[in-house]
């Protein structure tokens, strides 16, 4: 399922943690397992924001192997 329009503040799905490649259906998505009731919202645009958004820092565990 495809999230890329749901953002939160000045991020995007592009730049998430949970933003990750998928092998089986060659394309990117998000990973977060959402409830019922969390998708339903998504779904239905009630949300203005992905509240679940993480930036994803790839540099992160180099700079404390530093």
């Amino acid at each position: 399922m495809d999230f890329s329009k749901y953002t939160k503040g000045s991020g995007s799905c592009e730049s998430c943690e949970f933003y990750d490649y998928d092998e089986m259906t060659d394309s990117y998505c998000c990973t977060l397992s959402l409830d019922e009731d969390e998708m339903v919202s998504f779904m239905s645009g009630r949300t203005k924001g992905c509240h679940y958004y993480r930036y994803y820092d790839e540099y992160k565990s180099v700079q404390k192997q530093i």
